[in-house]
């Protein structure tokens, strides 16, 4: 397989795009789950959400040093 820097910039960005919608999908869930009443699941799944933003970032380093 070859990987030249546009394909990789490219799937770089895939994996941020995709990172951003788990957290979304993440924070969401976790209002629900609180209302519901599991704080402690809600809690663990918005920190999941944190995670997934953390990921994003070191892609998104990752990327700017492909430039």
């Amino acid at each position: 397989m070859e990987l030249d820097r546009p394909k990789l910039e490219h799937l770089i960005e895939h994996w941020i795009e995709h990172n951003e919608s788990h957290s979304k999908s993440f924070s969401e869930w976790a209002l629900k789950v609180e209302a519901a009443g599991y704080k402690e699941i809600a809690s663990d799944i918005r920190m999941a959400a944190v995670k997934m933003d953390e990921c994003s970032k070191l892609l998104e380093n990752a990327k700017q040093k492909i430039e």
